[in-house]
């Protein structure tokens, strides 16, 4: 197994996508990151591919169709972007006097970047909710990021789905402790190092399909008659001892429906 890493540098993908092709891999595994995904399509229309993403694989061009994907590219999708207006429903729920959400996102991603802030103002618009976007794609960004929020002081923050803020994750959590600041995540992995909340598709679900495609095709099935699996198993998480940090009184009927609460 090769494996590369753009260590949170997006724009490293089309190349490391093109050695892979160069070096005649059987398959290339994009598990995770929209990026690498798309690097790996436009690197190649021959090599299969088995993709794991958070958005509409046809919208971003990956396939041409769900059920018979039609060419060398296949895996699955987790739904985070789609789960973006839920997201934002669960933060006004634990913090129902939430009128001010501040948004961040990795403009590094473009796609998700760009679909993620039109989705999140279309749900805020719904439901009464003023948003405020910020960008964060490094390390130095993010503490930049929550400079302002301190500065304008929003009721709650939304962090966006994300590879590298989950790279970031203890930051995130200890700058919105620091900050006295609820925010919600996609991935569990957010609320076990601190984070407030997270919904979002089962990752460890996801990923494991995504080896399961890629030891089918190594097999000799082509992705063209794998279909694009859609996640169906999700998960809610409260950090309750965050929660009573900041103050806050989880709601019974979110903790009822929460699939794990950690004290």
């Amino acid at each position: 197994m090769e494996f590369r890493s753009a260590e949170g540098r997006y724009d490293r993908f089309p190349a490391l996508a093109a050695d892979l092709v160069q070096r005649g891999v059987s398959v290339i595994v994009a598990p995770g990151t929209t990026p690498a995904a798309l690097a790996a399509r436009a690197a190649t229309t021959t090599i299969p591919m088995v993709f794991g993403v958070g958005d509409d694989p046809v919208k971003l061009g990956l396939v041409a169709n769900l059920a018979r994907p039609g060419g060398n590219a296949t895996g699955i999708n987790f739904f985070a972007v789609e789960l973006a207006a839920k997201r934002l429903e669960l933060l006004r729920d634990l913090v129902p006097g939430a009128t001010r959400i501040a948004v961040l996102v990795n403009p590094a991603s473009t796609t998700i970047a760009e679909t993620v802030s039109r989705d999140i103002r279309e749900a805020a618009r719904a439901i009464g909710l003023q948003i405020k976007v910020l960008d964060a794609s490094t390390i130095r960004e993010i503490d930049a990021a929550f400079a302002t929020l301190a500065s304008e002081r929003p009721d709650a923050l939304f962090v966006a789905n994300e590879g590298f803020f989950i790279d970031r994750r203890v930051q995130l959590a200890q700058l919105a402790a620091h900050h006295s600041l609820p925010a919600i995540y996609q991935d569990r992995l957010h609320a076990e190092v601190g984070g407030l909340i997270s919904y979002g598709a089962n990752l460890g679900d996801a990923y494991r399909q995504v080896g399961v495609y890629t030891g089918r095709i190594l097999k000799g099935s082509k992705p063209a008659d794998l279909p694009v699996v859609q996640s169906t198993k999700f998960e809610l998480v409260i950090n309750a001892s965050t929660a009573r940090m900041l103050g806050l009184a989880v709601p019974p009927a979110l903790l009822a429906s929460a699939d794990e609460v950690i004290e």
